[in-house]
């Protein structure tokens, strides 16, 4: 797989909690948790289970940061 993003983080599908047309699959990357909500389809397609290895990949235009 190659892409143009440059920020694709592997890590271990951890859980998957389904609603009515997406699913929230959330991925240990070796610390944090990130989570990534794909349609019900995608998670069909993708195949994905807790356990099953997952790239995410991040691209984005804009990072917003906060303090209190």
């Amino acid at each position: 797989m190659r892409l143009s993003a440059r920020n694709v983080l592997k890590g271990k599908v951890v859980e998957i909690e389904q609603g009515s047309v997406n699913a929230v699959v959330k991925v240990d990357i070796g610390g944090p948790v990130v989570s990534s909500m794909v349609t019900l389809d995608a998670l069909k397609d993708l195949g994905l289970a807790v356990g099953s290895e997952a790239y995410l990949v991040v691209k984005a235009s804009n990072v917003i940061l906060g303090v209190d």
